[in-house]
């Protein structure tokens, strides 16, 4: 389970949570613009936009949970299991698998609406990396400081969706998510009108917003984080903004314990992410490390043509003032 959110203040921020009952070793990669990206079935790019982002690397090859571009285009994969459903190669079609999609469009495009283009044309495959690593069944949010998409490959065809939230979870399909928002358009940061008719009184702050689910399941994650993000307010500054975006995300931590998955596996928030998009800035915490920690891919040599590699630090560090 995860969840995906943009925001905006002076610069556009972009991230997520990822969580999940463990990790496969995720590192924040920088993807310089001469790094070879040779995909199965569709045609190589020897140079491209540089990427910065989250990714399982399996020998050269990073598999991106997440990330940016050097021109502010963000993209993100979250499970989508059991609604989505990919295809055998077309002829007619752009043909790329599921674990190459999110370099696909951000090496290429540096706007939603350029992604729109290339949208118009693909066919995700039903295709592995190999065997110890079946297709992961996801779904997509892409989105750059005007506009966000949503991306779900599903038996019917390819949906692509307006986000106007700038948020995505997991199941239910993004449309269900979006009408789910109808049943909560009431709730707000100002304290309730009485509208009984009899003495009734508010005993506490924040019943504005009554009602608003706090259950770890995804629709209700959606809603949470949308009305967190939608209600936001921060400074311009960088500290400010980027500190208000991981409070926005913090709404939905999964904590060990809370979310069994199976026999004693619990679901955890494994890191949360929030990138400057106009800075090309990837910061992060992990589930033990709580102190934000960031990778600048401008620090790079993104001429180059091979990738930067940062493993997580997940070990927190106490600042102790006595």
């Amino acid at each position: 389970m995860c969840t995906a959110a943009t925001y905006k203040t002076r610069d556009f921020y972009f991230g997520r949570t990822l969580d999940y009952e463990f990790s496969y070793g995720d590192e924040v990669v920088v993807m310089p613009r001469n790094y070879p990206l040779n995909f199965r079935k569709a045609w190589n790019l020897e140079s491209h936009y540089a990427i910065i982002g989250m990714a399982h690397v399996v020998g050269n090859d990073p598999l991106f949970y997440d990330g940016i571009n050097e021109k502010g285009l963000g993209m993100a994969g979250l499970n989508f299991v059991g609604n989505a459903c990919y295809n055998k190669p077309d002829a007619n079609c752009d043909n790329v698998a599921q674990f190459e999609f999110i370099p696909w469009i951000l090496a290429q495009c540096s706007s939603v609406k350029e992604a729109r283009s290339l949208l118009s044309r693909i066919n995700i495959l039903d295709e592995p990396y190999c065997e110890q690593l079946p297709t992961a069944q996801l779904h997509w949010i892409i989105a750059d400081r005007d506009e966000a998409i949503t991306v779900e490959a599903m038996a019917d065809g390819l949906k692509v969706y307006d986000n106007p939230v700038g948020v995505l979870t997991n199941n239910p399909p993004f449309d269900s998510q979006m009408f789910a928002l109808n049943n909560y358009m009431s709730l707000s940061p100002k304290q309730p009108e009485n509208c009984w008719g009899v003495p009734l009184t508010a005993y506490s702050r924040g019943m504005g917003a009554l009602g608003l689910p706090g259950d770890l399941s995804s629709q209700s994650r959606f809603i949470r984080v949308a009305y967190t993000k939608m209600h936001s307010l921060s400074g311009e500054s960088e500290t400010e903004s980027v500190s208000q975006f991981f409070h926005i995300l913090g709404s939905v931590d999964q904590q060990r314990g809370c979310c069994e998955v199976s026999d004693g596996k619990y679901e955890i928030t494994l890191y949360t992410s929030c990138c400057n998009a106009d800075k090309g800035i990837y910061y992060y915490t992990t589930y033990n490390n709580h102190q934000i920690t960031a990778v600048d891919m401008h620090r790079e040599n993104l001429d180059g043509d091979t990738i930067s590699r940062y493993p997580l630090i997940s070990e927190e560090t106490f600042n102790f003032q006595n």
